[in-house]
């Protein structure tokens, strides 16, 4: 298996160290392979689409604009 090496801000390190018990490898693997996997669903999800980045920042926006509205709307009831 191939080695990384990572480097955090010295305040998380603080926190780290704290937690000795912590396998922070362990985290870090799962962290990155649980990213990783979830990158590959999307690959693959998107991978016919015919979709153009136009497209699909449209859609977001009318996305967020009903989320926007429906907490608005909850928010004055």
């Amino acid at each position: 298996m191939p080695n990384i090496t990572l480097s955090v801000p010295e305040e998380i390190h603080t926190i780290m160290k704290q937690h000795g018990e912590i396998r922070w490898s362990e985290v870090a693997r799962r962290a990155i392979s649980d990213y990783a996997k979830k990158l590959a669903l999307l690959d693959a999800l998107t991978k016919n689409s015919e979709l153009t980045e136009e497209d699909i920042m449209e859609l977001d926006e009318k996305v967020k604009r009903g989320i926007y509205n429906h907490y608005r709307r909850k928010q004055s009831s």
